[in-house]
């Protein structure tokens, strides 16, 4: 099969496309032609080291294609050995990608139950974009966060992924959104998407303006803090109000971090929510990523001798 892999840690230099062994038959786990994958922040520290992942590797976390056991349409779910506890994962647990070979390839195999039917009327680039961000966030908002309609919540950090997908899940379930960002010109984008307000976190006394925006400047019922600001951000969060933080990013002295990547319950509840693929991703983001990435992909393929001119231009 055709893959990105790498021999060595460091800048997307490493990455190379290579000819690569088919994955082999394994019971319980079922193996997925990719149509699209994605990229995450998770693929760049494992690309750079952060995982001790075994080389030569092949990274990728998100990605969604065909079963080649039933023909089906599925979207890869890419929290491996979670175990049985909800609360906390097993000492196996990885993300797909850390020390199993991952999506940057044309085949990837999985566990069975690490796979979803494709959403309906989702491209496949739409879906493959979707779990690893959506089902965190979803978990990190609802389950773990508990977040109900009309209450109040504060997204640290507008801009990234998680934010993002926060601020459309939380407005589609009938919360009360604000931010926080280091540019004015985020704060804005995230008003037109549904949030009511923003504060820049890097002025002075940032929690008390932040918490001023909260329903009777009592703080904010929820605060979802993927930047890792903890300190501060708790200062505008309300007495029994609930604080969430995941993400690789942890401030000094904290101890752990809710870094779950988890599965079909929390897609399906992603899928029961009243919002638009368009309000996740943007078609013109997608649309234009995925022509940037395709062209850069089919020039290096072409360069290492990989993809023959005239298969990409079928492609």
């Amino acid at each position: 099969m055709h893959a990105v892999v790498i021999h060595e840690f460091g800048s997307p230099a490493v990455l190379c496309p290579r000819e690569f062994p088919d994955p082999g038959a394994r019971p319980g786990w079922v193996t997925v032609a990719l149509r699209a994958s994605a990229l995450n922040w998770h693929d760049v520290l494992v690309r750079q080291g952060r995982y001790g992942s075994p080389l030569p590797h092949i990274i990728g976390a998100d990605g969604a294609g065909v079963r080649t056991d039933t023909g089906e349409d599925a979207v890869v779910l890419p929290s491996l050995n979670w175990g049985g506890r909800d609360d906390a994962p097993s000492t196996r647990w990885e993300i797909l990608g850390d020390h199993t070979r991952g999506t940057y390839a044309e085949l990837v195999s999985v566990p069975a139950d690490c796979l979803a039917p494709k959403p309906p009327g989702m491209s496949w680039a739409e879906a493959a974009a979707l779990p690893l961000v959506g089902v965190t966030t979803y978990r990190a908002l609802f389950v773990r966060g508990r977040l109900r309609a009309g209450e109040s919540m504060l997204v640290i950090g507008a801009g990234g992924g998680i934010a993002t997908m926060a601020i459309s899940l939380a407005v589609a379930a009938g919360a009360g959104i604000a931010v926080t960002s280091s540019s004015a010109d985020t704060i804005e984008r995230a008003v037109a998407a549904g949030a009511r307000g923003g504060v820049l976190h890097s002025e002075p006394d940032w929690p008390v303006h932040a918490r001023a925006m909260s329903p009777n400047n009592a703080g904010f019922d929820l605060i979802l803090d993927p930047v890792g600001r903890w300190s501060e951000s708790i200062r505008a969060l309300r007495p029994g109000g609930r604080l969430v933080v995941l993400g690789a990013a942890v401030p000094a002295g904290a101890s752990a971090a809710d870094r779950r990547a988890v599965g079909i319950a929390e897609l399906r509840g992603i899928e029961g929510l009243p919002i638009t693929v368009q309000q996740i991703i943007p078609r013109r983001v997608v649309s234009q990523r995925t022509r940037r990435s395709k062209a850069a992909a089919v020039r290096r393929a072409k360069a290492a001798g990989v993809v023959r001119p005239e298969t990409a231009a079928a492609r």
